[in-house]
């Protein structure tokens, strides 16, 4: 049996629900255990700053430590419970001495798997503004739109000020709501990427606006725990 590692942190309400999530498809798939899994906790107040700077070199470097800390503490594999610090995904994966399994990919395959051509993409910022999503999609012929840029400044605020520090609020949700809503009418897209992993707690729909919103924490959680019974 593998053993996994993950870096949470960031934050901390989805690395919780993480954890939960990936005890209970693991259970489900095996009956009786619990699987084997250890957690290195980061701050995400650190990880934001160096994001705010630009400073991908020390990011990588401290996700590139966060997984060798994990590897000495025995874990086979790795993986972060967030989208946001997959911007240096491949500079980190160079750094690790484990395999990472890769929300990016894992939420790329859920997409092609259900034949979606366009699809929005909400997060940080730095996801809806980065590279690292298009670069994978772009290889399967999967457009991505992303919100204007007024919609991306509101969900980015609202997603650091509020939802990484755990508060939920109603007004928040019937605004994001409202901007997919928009984008399915404006932009035609066939589903939505919630690629923030604090986005699920808040949007708990299947579907919003009649086409389907897709978990990237629960996505991620399959191939983490697919990875862990192979």
């Amino acid at each position: 049996m593998k053993t996994a590692g993950m870096i949470g942190g960031l934050g901390p309400e989805s690395t919780i629900d993480y954890y939960r999530s990936i005890v209970a498809l693991y259970r489900q798939k095996v009956g009786d255990g619990y699987p084997p899994l250890i957690i290195n906790s980061l701050d995400v107040e650190k990880a934001l700053r160096l994001l705010g700077a630009n400073d991908f070199e020390q990011l990588a470097e401290y996700f590139g430590e966060a997984f060798r800390q994990l590897a000495e503490a025995g874990a086979d594999f790795g993986f972060v419970s967030a989208n946001t610090p997959h911007v240096v995904f491949d500079e980190v994966q160079r750094r690790s001495p484990i395999p990472l399994i890769s929300i990016v990919e894992a939420t790329c395959d859920e997409v092609t798997r259900r034949g979606l051509q366009t699809v929005s993409l909400l997060g940080t910022r730095y996801t809806m503004s980065g590279r690292f999503y298009p670069e994978v999609f772009e290889k399967h012929s999967v457009r991505l739109v992303v919100p204007s840029a007024e919609e991306q400044a509101d969900i980015h605020d609202r997603y650091v000020n509020q939802l990484i520090k755990g508060v939920f609020l109603p007004e928040t949700r019937a605004r994001l709501q409202e901007i997919i809503a928009t984008e399915v009418a404006r932009d035609r897209v066939e589903g939505v990427i919630l690629a923030g992993t604090e986005l699920p707690l808040i949007l708990k729909d299947e579907a919003i606006a009649g086409v389907p919103l897709l978990d990237t924490t629960q996505v991620h959680v399959k191939a983490v725990v697919a990875e862990l019974l192979s």
